[in-house]
C-alpha cells in the first residue's frame, strides 16, 4: 500500500509545486487507512490547503489506492494539538 501511496503523490506533486507548496509522507497506516502527509511551502497558512487536502489529494488517493480512507495533514494535527495545550 506505501508503495502505491508514494506513487500517487509523486502523480499529485507536480500541481501543488506550480503552486509553491509540496506534500511529504509521513506515514501509512494499512490497517486503519489512514495516510498522514505534510503540506508545506506555500500550503503552510494557506486558506485553501484543507480543501486542497480534503477534495484533492485525498480523493485522488482514495481512487487509486484500495484501502485508504482518509489523508492527514499532520502539520494541522501539530498545530491543533499545540493550541490546546
Amino acid at each position: 500500500m506505501r508503495e502505491q501511496v508514494e506513487t500517487t503523490i509523486e502523480v499529485i506533486r507536480p500541481a501543488l509545486q506550480a503552486d509553491g507548496g509540496d506534500i511529504v509522507l509521513h506515514n501509512v497506516f494499512e490497517d486503519t487507512g489512514i495516510v498522514e502527509v505534510e503540506l508545506t511551502g506555500a500550503c503552510v497558512g494557506c486558506p485553501a490547503s484543507t480543501q486542497t487536502l480534503k477534495a484533492g489529494i485525498e480523493r485522488i488517493m482514495r481512487d487509486r489506492v484500495d484501502g485508504v480512507t482518509e489523508v492527514i495533514n499532520i502539520a494541522d494535527e501539530q498545530a491543533a494539538a499545540a493550541i490546546g495545550n
